[in-house]
């Protein structure tokens, strides 16, 4: 934990979550977990998982149905229940809500290939299929020989790769994996060292497989034990391994519950962002006002090595999708100069999407910054070294993520990297892209500031719009698109890359991507929209907008051309559903502003029918080029 952080979240709520549980008020504050977690040291976070881990759902949706619910099932070879208040208080640390089914002992082969086990049945949105050493050892002749080993691990690869093919074929969860480890009282086991490299190299080749099938499913999640222990973590404890059938050390179980929360964080569409830092203390040693330009430590030094190091992992991050910005309490044209013209500074100023160097409050500059950038705060990660700023922070703007540093700069990446905010099933061409296209965006909102009014802006903006119905090709950007997407999202829902590729092969559904262009440069794909046929009637199963390209009209020219297909095809109707969360208000009377009229409810969600007579033209600003006209049903 770092410094007293944990004090704190108790002393705002008034109890830790042991004893809201003892009091009766778990569920009635479950929002406040999160906040209680945030720091929680190991021993704290044990504890606190396995009250929730008894938890009744129901109970805290009842008090708060807006909390995001996972289900979660956990299935395997040896003992599964310790791994539930892990996970639990993991997915809890994110603001999650965990529903579990756990399976029986060894039962992970039937619960797999039988879709009438308890784990189809409980339709999961995560499986985890913990993977240990003795799902090969169990099976090996007395003696055995590293030959053995080999088969026993070909056969098991194998099968594996057949579970893995009948379920994600099946269900639409995703299957978690994991490289089992290899502790030494098996290598050991063999006498002569030609044999033991013999059963590292299988060994690791199975692994390999086992990695390689997250990358031919869509569905699959594989999580690398290796690094994971190579943080000083024992693979197993020999004794409850013999007495309780638990073949994975508890603390790896741990380590491997904070990777789930990772994932699950991602899967519920709460990936964080943008990463913005601190400047004197984070990226560099010393006060810039103080120490001056030639006094600060980047390179020189062992203090000074750590800081450039650190400064190669920012960039490192910012190279794959998220957004870098710098908050900082100095001078703007001081820290300029340090940006530009240090020659030991790896991160330059064309690396952010905006510095920001004043002396107001940083909570203050973030939640700017958030405008600016038409974000919102719960998706910034803010790295400070300063435990009054960060408390700050935390007070004002608690959605966002904030990593507390201290003196030690060599200790700075571990403690960023430590929460996998930024994790992702998969980067796209797009998020290479990001951060460019985002100081477009900056560069198009102090454009719009030379304008009187919006109308003028946007018919000096040229903006040029591609409907057109998706390919194969552009299946990882659209999922990503329905993880990342909360603003301009109708109904929220999530899709993998395997859902929107059932799509394109569903005769009766159409997927669009949406791209665009102005005269600062292409934002890429912006957008989609997922339509289906049924009979006469055209449903918009979910449309998609990135905040990007908000207010440019390019939504209604999208959904205007929707409507002039579903027209041309012989549709009676257009129906569209809209489900409310918190983040989505926005949209909540998109379609009645686009010709819809109200038609009820239905599970939750508001449904609104356009009849088709009058249909709005595309808006005089915007080119549309619309390759879904004619191309039937």
């Amino acid at each position: 934990m770092i410094g007293d952080e944990w004090d704190r979240h108790t002393e705002r709520t008034g109890m830790s979550v042991t004893e809201l549980h003892r009091a009766g008020r778990l569920a009635a504050e479950y929002p406040a977990v999160r906040g209680l977690l945030a720091g929680a040291d190991p021993d704290t976070l044990r504890r606190a998982g396995q009250v929730l881990a008894r938890l009744d759902p129901v109970a805290v949706l009842a008090e708060h149905p807006d909390v995001p619910v996972l289900s979660v099932a956990v299935t395997g070879h040896g003992t599964l229940g310790p791994l539930v208040p892990a996970v639990a208080a993991e997915l809890a640390r994110h603001g999650l809500l965990g529903r579990f089914t756990t399976g029986d002992f060894d039962g992970y082969v039937f619960e797999l290939s039988d879709p009438e086990s308890p784990i189809y049945a409980a339709d999961p949105d995560v499986v985890l299929c913990l993977l240990d050493p003795e799902i090969v050892f169990d099976e090996l002749p007395s003696p055995w020989t590293a030959a053995d080993v080999e088969d026993a691990l070909r056969a098991k690869v194998r099968l594996i790769e057949s579970l893995a093919q009948r379920f994600t074929e099946t269900t639409r969860a995703t299957l978690v994996l994991n490289t089992p480890p290899l502790p030494s009282r098996f290598t050991a086991q063999l006498v002569d060292y030609r044999s033991r490299a013999r059963l590292g190299i299988a060994w690791r080749t199975a692994c390999s497989e086992l990695l390689r099938l997250a990358q031919t499913h869509d569905r699959v999640v594989t999580i690398d034990v290796d690094p994971l222990l190579a943080e000083g973590i024992a693979a197993d404890d020999a004794r409850l391994g013999v007495y309780t059938g638990l073949h994975l050390s508890p603390d790896l179980l741990a380590r491997y519950a904070r990777e789930v929360g990772h994932l699950a964080r991602n899967l519920t569409g709460r990936t964080k962002k943008a990463l913005v830092v601190d400047l004197d203390g984070t990226l560099w040693g010393g006060v810039l006002g103080d120490d001056g330009i030639e006094g600060i430590e980047v390179a020189g030094g062992y203090r000074g090595k750590a800081f450039q190091a650190f400064q190669h992992a920012v960039k490192q991050i910012a190279g794959q999708g998220v957004l870098l910005a710098a908050v900082s309490k100095n001078d703007a044209e001081t820290v300029r100069e340090v940006l530009r013209d240090h020659p030991e500074m790896a991160l330059r100023e064309d690396d952010f999407v905006r510095v920001v160097a004043n002396w107001r409050p940083k909570h203050d500059n973030l939640a700017e910054l958030a405008k600016d950038l038409n974000l919102s705060t719960d998706a910034f990660v803010f790295v400070d070294d300063s435990s009054f700023e960060c408390g700050l922070v935390r007070h004002a703007l608690p959605g966002v993520a904030v990593v507390a540093l201290d003196t030690e700069p060599a200790l700075h990446l571990g403690r960023l990297l430590a929460d996998g905010w930024f994790d992702v099933r998969e980067l796209t061409a797009e998020d290479r892209q990001r951060s460019g296209r985002y100081r477009e965006d900056l560069a198009r909102k102090d454009f719009l500031d030379t304008f009187d009014s919006l109308q003028d802006y946007l018919d000096e903006l040229d903006v040029q719009v591609r409907l057109e119905p998706a390919d194969d090709a552009g299946v990882p950007r659209l999922s990503q698109i329905t993880l990342r997407t909360n603003q301009f999202n109708l109904t929220t829902e999530r899709l993998q890359p395997a859902d929107v590729r059932a799509r394109l092969d569903d005769p009766d559904a159409r997927v669009l991507s949406v791209r665009s262009e102005d005269r600062f440069g292409s934002n890429g794909v912006v957008g989609a929209i997922f339509l289906r046929w049924d009979g006469p009637v055209l449903s918009v199963e979910n449309f998609l907008l990135s905040c990007r390209v908000f207010s440019r009209g390019i939504e209604q020219a999208c959904l205007s051309a929707v409507l002039r297909y579903a027209s041309a095809a012989g549709a009676e109707r257009v129906r569209g559903t809209y489900r409310p969360s918190p983040k989505n208000t926005r949209v909540r009377d998109f379609y009645q502003r686009n010709g819809f009229t109200a038609a009820g409810e239905e599970d939750g969600a508001s449904v609104f029918v356009h009849d088709l007579a009058d249909i709005a033209d595309t808006p005089s600003h915007l080119r549309l080029d619309d390759l879904l006209a004619g191309t039937g049903r």
